[in-house]
């Protein structure tokens, strides 16, 4: 006899906040969904090229790649932060 298997329903609102079921409101899981996935992803490496920059831990990120550890945002890799003071820095070395 042949069984039909049958995949279950998957998630299509809630994607990685799935989780979470109905709890913590419809808008703080949104927050949170937007966090996660970005915390979860892989970027783009600086020093080698290559798309393997992965969070360790709260604002470390490392890259399997090249093995080069990169301090960071706590949730996505570059800050809007660090982006003002690079490009500061960067103003304030062509005044000289």
């Amino acid at each position: 006899t042949k069984h039909s298997f049958k995949m279950t329903k998957r998630t299509k609102k809630a994607g990685i906040t799935g989780k979470y079921g109905l709890r913590y409101g419809a808008s703080l899981r949104k927050q949170i969904k937007k966090i996660e996935v970005t915390q979860h992803s892989t970027y783009t490496c600086a020093f080698c090229g290559k798309d393997s920059v992965r969070r360790q831990a709260v604002g470390i990120w490392k890259c399997k790649g090249c093995r080069k550890v990169i301090a960071g945002g706590a949730y996505v890799m570059g800050t809007s932060t660090a982006a003002t003071v690079r490009s500061t820095i960067r103003r304030l070395r062509e005044l000289k």
